[in-house]
């Protein structure tokens, strides 16, 4: 209903101001109506007009108001200080919004008019050189989040694992392992966690005769796996895990480098390769493409796989990067140009760091790992559900304070539990419609009751009718914390409704089963959202 509602607005709108001879905003701000303010949505474009055009903001938003007030959506539309445009919409548009819901809950939110893209998400990534730890865990909800969102709203998204299984961090590695194995000291350079110690143990009696890149190959295939369980037991799949090697395999470097120098982006400097584009980009300094001793570079690898991922017809790529990694953001937006690919093709987010809680004392470090904390072990001691939710509710590029002891609790102070605990109310309402006779049942999409609706009706009404718009948010902001936050939002105005409103009344079954039809739709809603963020929806808690 409201991506409807909001073309009819926007062209009323600006067919009014056409016959003004008035300049516009780019965007028309539609936004939910303030608590105090007794409207379902409000308008702030006179003010955008008026500063735009030089006139006064309220006289705008009065002209305004009287032409709104002539769309069937809109019971009435009222002109506020300093020069808004308050709008109430009708109770037969709020219920039909509703029968969209209940009839098909799973498309619902839905842009119908827009224009799909191929998108490719790249996250995690993690180096299989040692265990997930926390913070891939927040890129792992992030982008599992995204790839949802931009599907629901009608996108060819894809998520994608890059492993990188070439180049010098392999090779330490095995030797890491080798020392392990056979007891000696490990380099100052190579991987000193507990976990390669045992990794280097947990291999059959065969092992002391492997060579390093023996056994490397096989700790990565170990702790490889243990990636794709750890992702699995988070909620997040993957359409691909695209490995370095395969790079390397099909020659891409090679060709990369050759496609660049065809552009004319690369010269020869102290014996190196360079790719020169700090001229006309963001990137500071160039950057080395071949070294000295002919050794292609990390950077050369990312180029390769950034163009290899256009080449499979992706037209737009989103990389989510932990916080180590603000510089890498410059320097891949001038190889993307450099590339002749559109710089806006090219999209990264870079998460903000985790800081672990337990009630207000810090934890430092796992005692198992003995310099991280694993995903593993958070999600094993608080559950996938708390550990997605807690994630989605802020935007990456904030810190994230995550409180263990909150994440376990029971109680309304937990948000996923107080969602959660709504759905599971919901249906134990049904339940007990089930044994008093009131069948689901069907009624109309629109049934005047001979009263107006209770002002706690009309809120979950509306908010349920703003879902659309929490899911456009989302993709405009490359994150699901609108989504979250929104969901928290209309389970809290369900208990005020509950309160206040009775479902069940057997001696009038036309309120009960409007009511109960009102329910369904708080019910498929929280459940649909909830599954956009891969966090399960209980009917028994």
């Amino acid at each position: 209903m409201i991506n409807s509602f909001r073309i009819k607005l926007e062209q009323k709108i600006r067919s009014w101001a056409k016959a003004q001879s008035l300049t516009l905003p780019e965007e028309l701000t539609l936004t939910l109506a303030p608590p105090h303010v007794k409207a379902d949505l409000s308008l702030v474009c006179p003010l955008q007009i008026a500063k735009i055009n030089k006139k006064n903001p309220l006289s705008l938003a009065e002209e305004l108001a009287k032409v709104l007030s002539g769309l069937d959506e809109i019971e009435r539309a009222e002109a506020a200080l300093p020069g808004f445009v308050n709008l109430t919409l009708s109770e037969e548009i709020l219920w039909e919004n509703l029968g969209t819901i209940v009839q098909s809950p799973s498309s619902y939110g839905r842009d119908e008019n827009l224009i799909p893209q191929k998108i490719l998400i790249e996250f995690v990534s993690a180096n299989p050189t040692g265990p997930l730890h926390l913070a891939s865990g927040r890129g792992g909800a992030l982008g599992d989040s995204l790839v949802r969102i931009l599907r629901r709203l009608g996108h060819e998204a894809s998520a994608e694992y890059y492993v990188n299984d070439a180049g010098n961090q392999i090779q330490k590695f095995g030797k890491s392992l080798w020392a392990r194995r056979h007891g000696q000291e490990v380099s100052e350079d190579g991987y000193h966690g507990d976990y390669v110690a045992e990794l280097a143990k947990s291999f059959p009696s065969e092992a002391d005769s492997w060579t390093e890149e023996k056994l490397a190959a096989e700790g990565i295939a170990v702790l490889l796996k243990s990636h794709q369980d750890d992702m699995k037991a988070f909620g997040v799949s993957f359409d691909r895990w695209f490995r370095e090697s395969e790079l390397h395999e099909s020659k891409a470097l090679e060709k990369t480098l050759e496609l660049l120098k065809k552009r004319g982006m690369v010269y020869q400097k102290d014996g190196a390769t360079w790719l020169g584009t700090s001229a006309s980009s963001e990137d500071d300094k160039d950057r080395v493409l071949i070294r000295q001793d002919g050794r292609p570079s990390y950077f050369l690898a990312d180029i390769a796989y950034h163009e290899n991922k256009y080449s499979r017809g992706f037209e737009r790529l989103i990389d989510i990067l932990g916080a180590d990694h603000h510089g890498y953001v410059p320097r891949m937006k001038a190889a993307i140009k450099a590339l002749g690919h559109p710089e806006e093709s090219f999209e990264a987010i870079v998460h903000q760091l985790i800081l672990l809680f337990r009630g207000k004392e810090p934890v430092k470090m796992s005692k198992r790992a003995g310099e991280f904390v694993r995903l593993k072990e958070v999600i094993d001691e608080v559950g996938k559900d708390a550990c997605r939710f807690f994630f989605a509710q802020r935007t990456p590029h904030s810190h994230l304070n995550f409180d263990l002891e909150l994440a376990k609790k029971q109680t309304s102070e937990n948000p996923v539990y107080y969602c959660q605990y709504v759905h599971a109310r919901i249906s134990s309402i049904f339940d007990e419609a089930e044994r008093q006779g009131i069948k689901k049942g069907t009624v109309p999409f629109f049934e005047k009751k001979g009263q107006s609706l209770f002002p706690e009706e009309r809120a979950l009404l509306v908010k349920m009718a703003w879902f659309p718009e929490i899911l456009k948010n989302a993709q405009k902001e490359l994150s699901p914390h609108p989504l979250a936050n929104y969901i928290l939002e209309l389970a809290g105005l369900f208990h005020p409704f509950y309160e206040k409103c009775r479902v069940i009344d057997p001696k009038n079954l036309d309120l009960s089963r409007s009511r109960l039809r009102l329910c369904a739709g708080v019910r498929a809603v929280i459940q649909e959202g909830l599954g956009l963020i891969s966090v399960s929806a209980p009917e028994r808690m």
